[in-house]
């Protein structure tokens, strides 16, 4: 079974950076798509970066180009969010997920199949 673990959320203030981290353990395919997701409350849950785990090619959300990086380290199963220049507007609960390699290229949830727990970010201005 496919098991995520997040960690790396806090509290920061806005111009700040924090890096999310997700361990994955459990799978016994190297070529998938791992993404991260956030949600605030009242908002739907928004795609915001993906890695194809075999191709290494990245997928952003519009409002996080320049700011965010998505990067994996192969040999500890784990793929991290650089996230810098961070706004009041990025505070959510921000979770990682895994699914079909293709699935990187539209970053709809309902695609992904596993789901780590969350860790929530907040963003003061």
């Amino acid at each position: 079974q496919v098991r995520l673990v997040e960690s790396g959320g806090g509290s920061v203030q806005a111009g700040g950076s924090l890096r999310l981290s997700c361990a994955a353990s459990g799978y016994t395919d190297s070529n998938f798509c791992m993404g991260w997701f956030r949600q605030a409350p009242g908002k739907e849950r928004e795609g915001v970066a993906g890695i194809g785990t075999a191709s290494g090619s990245t997928y952003y959300t519009s409002s996080v180009e320049g700011r965010f990086t998505i990067s994996q380290d192969n040999a500890k199963n784990t793929v991290y969010l650089q996230m810098n220049s961070l706004k009041p507007e990025d505070s959510a609960m921000y979770s990682c997920a895994a699914g079909y390699p293709w699935v990187c290229g539209g970053m709809r949830y309902h695609d992904f199949a596993y789901w780590g727990q969350g860790t929530q970010v907040t963003v003061s201005s």
